[in-house]
């Protein structure tokens, strides 16, 4: 399915297969030889999603470009099943396991792994090479890579990322205040853009187009 969002519609290479239950959504970049397989959602909220030469997103991954941070795969990336990316840069021959996740603004160097539900938080640098173990959390520029019961630890670093005011552009709440009504609010706001998005097919019958066989 390939959907126009606010004007601009998906480009695929010629040497390229998206799968035909995937998802492309507004200003997404498939670039030569990629494969983008069943289920899988590639979407430009306000910034560009673009696949590197030979790049692979598996089954029901979601890939997702903002505003202030376009999503760019370079080459021969593979993102696995059940992973979900959002506004970040990952470098060429990267390894990215099932269910993995990697947040706004991260950068992840050559041919590092992320292995099976590892996270790569926002903001975060992992250099080249390197390696976030089954489950851990790589967080901080330079990252620190750490078991997901170093709770403590993890949020030392990450708090001082601001996760609502770098994502959302809000203040983090006073204790005892939910940050939910205004982030829902807002990021409902930026999401409610859809509605005026249009198939390929729609796109092209309203420009007075054959619709692509």
């Amino acid at each position: 399915m390939l959907i126009e969002h606010e004007g601009v519609s998906p480009t695929v290479h010629p040497s390229a297969y998206v799968a035909p239950t995937a998802t492309l959504c507004g200003d997404v970049r498939v670039g030569p030889g990629c494969r983008v397989l069943f289920g899988a959602v590639l979407t430009a909220e306000g910034g560009p999603v673009e696949l590197g030469a030979s790049s692979i997103v598996m089954e029901n991954a979601v890939l997702r470009g903002t505003r202030r941070d376009p999503l760019r795969l370079g080459r021969q990336v593979l993102v696995g099943p059940q992973s979900y990316l959002t506004g970040c840069t990952v470098e060429d021959e990267v390894f990215l396991a099932t269910g993995s996740r990697v947040f706004n603004g991260a950068r992840i160097g050559m041919r590092a792994e992320v292995r099976i539900n590892a996270v790569v938080h926002l903001r975060t640098f992992l250099p080249a090479d390197a390696m976030v173990p089954i489950g851990w959390v790589a967080v901080g520029d330079p990252a620190r890579i750490l078991p997901p019961d170093q709770h403590e630890a993890i949020w030392a670093v990450q708090k001082d990322l601001d996760f609502p005011g770098y994502v959302f552009g809000l203040d983090r709440p006073a204790d005892g205040q939910s940050l939910m009504p205004a982030l829902t609010e807002r990021f409902g706001r930026a999401l409610g853009r859809h509605r005026d998005d249009r198939t390929a097919e729609e796109a092209s019958a309203a420009n007075g187009e054959a619709s692509p066989s």
